[in-house]
Order: C-alpha cells, then sequence, then structure tokens
C-alpha cells in the first residue's frame, strides 16, 4: 500500500474483457461508493489531491480507462463507447448497490453516458468541468482548439504526437498539461505532480499516445454531432452536481451554464479563479461542495448508494 497526498492508494485489478486498474482511497467501509473517472491522457492520480478530503465520510475508488493509467487498451477500443462499456462492467464488478460516479472533462461524459446506459446502477453524478456536448459551446483556447484539429487529421495527428513525444520529458509533459488546466499548476500538492510524472515515465508513452488520439477523435466526433449524446443526456433522472471552473480554457463556464439551465435536478457551483481541474487545483472547495450536495440535492443519492440495511459494497 502506498500513500499518497495524506491518504491510502491500494492498487487493484479487476477483469471486464480484459484487465482494468483501479485504485481505493479508502473510506468507511459502511459509506456510499464514489467512482471517479479521470479525462482525457489522465489516471487514477487525477484524484489523489481531493480524497484525503472525500474519504472522511465516502467510500472513493479511482478507475483507469482504456489505455490511461494502468489499464492496457488490449484487444479493446478506447473511444466514448469503449470507455463506456468498460465503466459499466467495472461498476457491476466493485458494487453490490448504486454508485456516485464523480467524473471529470471526457470522464464526466462517460460517467453521464454511462448512467444512461445502466441506469439502475448509478444513484447520482457528480460532473467536475465536463466535456458535454451543447447546441452552443462557447468559445475555446485556441491552443485547445489547434490541439484538437491536429489530433483529428488522421496521419497528422499521429506525426504531431510523435514529435512532441520525442522532444519532451515526462515531467515536462506533466507540467504541460498542467499548466492547460490549472490557472495556477502551483496550487497541486507537490506529491501528487510527482507521482503523476512517475506514472508517465513508467508508462509506454507511444501505446499511452495511441489511446489518446482514439479518445480525441471520438471525443471530437460527439462534440460535432451533438443531438444523440444530448438526447440521452436529457433523459437522465436522477441528481447531478456540476462543478466548473470559472477559468477553464478547455469547456467554457458559458456552455457549463448552457447545459445546467432547465434542468431542474441539476446543480451548478462555480470555483472563481480555477481552470479544467477543480479537483487538483482547489481540492478542499471541490470535496465541500460535492459533502454540501450530498447533505442537500444529492441527499436522495447518498441514501441510494448507502443501501440503508445493506452490507457495504464489495471492493475487491
Amino acid at each position: 500500500m502506498k500513500t499518497l497526498a495524506g491518504t491510502s492508494l491500494e492498487s487493484h485489478s479487476v477483469d471486464v474483457d480484459g484487465p482494468v486498474h483501479y485504485v481505493d482511497y479508502g473510506g468507511p467501509a459502511d459509506a456510499p461508493l464514489l467512482v471517479a473517472v479521470h479525462g482525457l491522457g489522465g489516471s487514477h492520480l487525477n484524484w489523489a489531491a481531493v480524497a484525503p478530503h472525500l474519504v472522511t465520510r465516502s467510500r472513493l475508488v479511482a478507475v483507469d480507462l482504456l489505455g490511461h493509467g494502468r489499464t492496457p487498451a488490449a484487444h479493446r477500443t478506447p473511444d466514448i463507447d469503449g470507455h463506456v462499456a468498460l465503466l459499466a462492467g467495472f461498476v457491476a464488478e466493485v458494487a453490490d448497490r448504486p454508485v456516485i460516479l464523480v467524473g471529470n472533462s471526457l470522464g464526466g461524459l462517460v460517467a453521464a453516458l454511462c448512467a444512461t446506459a445502466v441506469p439502475e446502477r448509478v444513484a447520482g453524478l457528480v460532473l467536475v468541468d465536463p466535456a458535454l456536448p451543447t447546441e452552443c459551446p462557447g468559445m475555446v483556447h485556441p491552443r485547445v482548439f489547434l490541439n484538437f484539429v491536429l489530433c483529428s487529421l488522421p496521419g497528422a495527428g499521429e506525426r504531431y504526437l510523435t514529435a512532441r513525444r520525442n522532444r519532451t520529458t515526462a515531467e515536462q509533459t506533466v507540467r504541460r498539461v498542467l499548466g492547460v488546466t490549472c490557472v495556477d499548476p502551483g496550487r497541486v500538492p507537490a506529491d501528487v505532480v510527482d507521482a503523476h510524472i512517475a506514472l508517465t515515465e513508467e508508462r509506454d508513452r507511444a501505446a499511452a499516445d495511441r489511446a489518446y488520439l482514439t479518445s480525441a477523435r471520438s471525443l471530437s466526433w460527439t462534440m460535432a454531432r451533438s443531438g444523440p449524446t444530448l438526447a440521452r443526456i436529457d433523459a437522465l433522472d436522477l441528481p447531478v452536481l456540476h462543478l466548473h471552473g470559472a477559468r477553464d480554457l478547455l469547456v467554457s463556464l458559458a456552455a457549463a451554464r448552457r447545459m445546467a439551465e432547465g434542468r431542474d435536478r441539476w446543480r451548478l457551483d462555480v470555483a472563481r479563479d480555477i481552470g479544467h481541474a477543480p479537483m487538483l487545483e482547489t481540492p478542499m472547495w471541490t470535496a465541500l461542495r460535492i459533502d454540501a450536495w450530498l447533505d442537500g440535492d444529492g441527499a436522495a443519492a447518498w441514501a441510494a448508494a448507502a443501501g440503508s440495511a445493506d452490507p457495504a459494497p464489495s471492493v475487491s
């Protein structure tokens, strides 16, 4: 067992048509289970900073999506459908009652679509700067837009990522990502940054880039054809907490506000002077908002995930 940011990390694997890696951050044995899902290019470590604050009252596990972290793509396809299938299968493996899905960026989209695919297994959603399609997405930072355009082009995307990989170290890669996703990367705990660097050094970066490209292209296609996905999200009938950084460069605050409009069970909370990853940049704010929601609008999700008289979720 390792410790990070003041909490334990127990590493596990389950079989969902192949190995799926996840980390159990701990929490009370009889508490509701929060299943955390990272964004594009991320991993279970994206939740390390917020974990110590959440596990005082909730059980927290963080899964690695296909081709991310320590979950290999293997014969599986790391597109949106592949990630949703993995998450649905993972929840069925680790929990004997509904869970609360917590997803950031791409992971927010995957969590929302998983809730529409297996509604009986999901009690509520916490979406942290989710990459959800809207009819009018709002302004995107030119640097981010250029990255997605290059990645979407067959051949050009592969050459772009290969050149970038060859000229940057693991540490430079992590700090570049934090520079885009955070207003002030210095707010991220140093040991959490070091853990991200160590994992990046450990991984097959070429394989990680291949999974990144497949995921990014699938995400771009989903965003471009927003209608079918929006229809599925509109059909959600469960409480949703939407946390969003006011200075997010990847998903605009305007888009987040449009998503929350007219949805009675959808609560939007905005973090001032924060970027795309509040759980890393302002973990205490993130945890306090989640706990307050579980006591208020999300109380029904808490009760369903708690299972009252049933035994605790079996995370193996």
